[in-house]
């Protein structure tokens, strides 16, 4: 028997390509439309339970438990991990695998973030009922605060309804994308509210491009005999060749006391090259007052200290504790940490 034929025609390549790229802009629209309903209603009716709820994980002596199932159990994996990485110690607790013994990760001490959209999940009873006995503060992402789950929190984050991207409206999409948007949103509140900054983040990401972007210059800068110096007075024949053995197309000059007096690099050479230049001293050659940089500051801040819309930019960086010479750092060695 011959096989029946189709009644549409299959699609082109290009036909192909252009439903796949409308199917995702669709998608995205509605993840839009979602947040956007988030920032509204922040805005409303929403702002004063998010603010009490940044109060309560604030004043929370112990750690910030969230909890979930399903996508929402996966968001709120992430959300406890963006907790942790901004200064708010948080960890998850499967919501099911609570009633099998994790509920003795919860202390009395913690608070708990529950995410579920409908609220109605029943694996979460048990977990509901711990953190009453307990006197727990329980926070709820729902979008259905007279649910179960919402009616049992003292905080609830009601977040607005949406359609799911999902052309049934089943599967978890834009409501998925909700949760991790307010998750985010209370990490940020939180780190903004302790002033969490980039030095305390460094030591939470020593791995990986945050870890090298977080890493400081004296981490990466050359010390020791490997600093090109040279003092005040020296002939330009010696300063050439301290320059040239150091291989950084630089001589860092300092004053009796060992401060930094200038800097001469292969511009101030091509500047006052004549043939008198090695018998010059370096006070003539020099530039005075370089450009330099505390071993404490981030190694990305490097690349900005090197590139100013005010001067020249530069390859090489000395690195003082105040005016004494204790390194130099090349744009180079920026590139080869990963920082850059």
């Amino acid at each position: 028997m011959a096989n029946p034929k189709p009644l549409t025609a299959p699609l082109s390549a290009t036909e192909d390509a252009n439903a796949a790229i409308q199917s995702a802009l669709r998608t995205l629209d509605a993840g839009v439309a979602g947040v956007s309903a988030i920032a509204t209603a922040l805005q409303g009716p929403l702002g004063p339970a998010f603010t009490e709820a940044v109060e309560i994980i604030r004043q929370a002596k112990g750690r910030v438990i969230v909890t979930g199932l399903g996508k929402s159990g996966h968001v709120a994996r992430k959300i406890a991990a963006t907790l942790a990485s901004t200064g708010t110690p948080a960890f998850f607790v499967h919501a099911a695998e609570a009633s099998h013994g994790d509920l003795g990760m919860i202390t009395a001490d913690d608070v708990i973030i529950a995410l579920s959209w409908s609220g109605e999940q029943p694996e979460m009873k048990n977990l509901v009922h711990y953190s009453k006995r307990f006197a727990i503060p329980m926070i709820a992402v729902t979008s259905n605060a007279t649910s179960p789950l919402g009616e049992a929190a003292q905080i609830v984050l009601e977040l607005p309804k949406a359609r799911e991207a999902c052309p049934h409206n089943l599967a978890p999409t834009t409501s998925s994308l909700m949760q991790a948007a307010i998750g985010d949103a209370l990490a940020i509140a939180l780190l903004e509210g302790r002033g969490f900054t980039a030095l305390e983040f460094a030591n939470f990401h020593p791995g990986g491009k945050l870890g090298a972007m977080l890493k400081f210059v004296r981490d990466i800068m050359h010390a020791g005999d490997a600093i090109p110096i040279k003092p005040l007075g020296t002939k330009m024949a010696d300063a050439l060749v301290e320059m040239s053995s150091k291989g950084f197309g630089c001589v860092c000059i300092v004053d009796d006391s060992g401060e930094i007096a200038g800097i001469i690099t292969d511009g101030d050479l091509r500047r006052h090259m004549g043939p008198d230049l090695m018998a010059a001293r370096v006070e003539d050659v020099m530039t005075r007052d370089p450009r330099t940089i505390a071993p404490g500051m981030l190694a990305s801040e490097i690349m900005r200290e090197s590139v100013t819309a005010s001067k020249p930019a530069v390859m090489v960086l000395i690195v003082a504790e105040g005016r004494k010479p204790v390194g130099i750092v090349h744009v180079h060695d920026v590139l080869r940490a990963g920082v850059a």
